[in-house]
């Protein structure tokens, strides 16, 4: 009980969502050099970029510690600027969660504004592992270097 969980945060941004869909699903690699403190790089694994099934290896660094995680593109929609991610390997995974998936969408938010929404979908491997909430403010952090990369260009 209590180990299955759900978690969303949206961001403010001010680019436009197929900026960020461009990105993720054509472009991972670039925002290493986007946000270098935080991504250090995003390698194609299987797959081409921008097809559902294709792997990802992503290296980054949260609350100081480098880490690896290995996704796999379960679903794309071009409509809603929308991409699933299961997580397939890495420090997501064994000793805190037994399923991790990554949800990342554009959606409007009047006056002609909107919304980045992310969406983690888990299952805790017990009741003492936290709510993912570091990696959380980690990706709207990112989010918000991507942003700020998109409206400057």
């Amino acid at each position: 009980m209590g180990r299955i969980g759900k978690l969303i945060m949206y961001q403010d941004i001010s680019s436009c969502g197929d900026m960020f869909h461009d990105l993720l699903r054509y472009r991972p690699h670039d925002i290493a050099s986007i946000s270098p403190d935080k991504v250090h790089g995003c390698d194609i694994v299987d797959g081409q970029p921008g097809v559902v099934g294709s792997v990802f290896c992503w290296n980054y660094t949260i609350d100081g510690k480098k880490q690896t995680t290995k996704t796999k593109i379960e679903e794309i929609d071009e409509t809603n600027h929308k991409m699933v991610f299961n997580t397939i390997e890495g420090d997501l995974l064994g000793d805190l969660y037994k399923s991790f998936k990554i949800m990342f969408h554009v959606e409007p938010h009047g006056d002609g504004r909107q919304l980045a929404t992310w969406t983690f979908e888990f299952e805790k491997l017990n009741t003492s592992v936290p709510y993912p909430t570091n990696f959380m403010d980690y990706l709207l952090a990112v989010t918000r270097d991507m942003d700020a990369h998109n409206t400057n260009q």
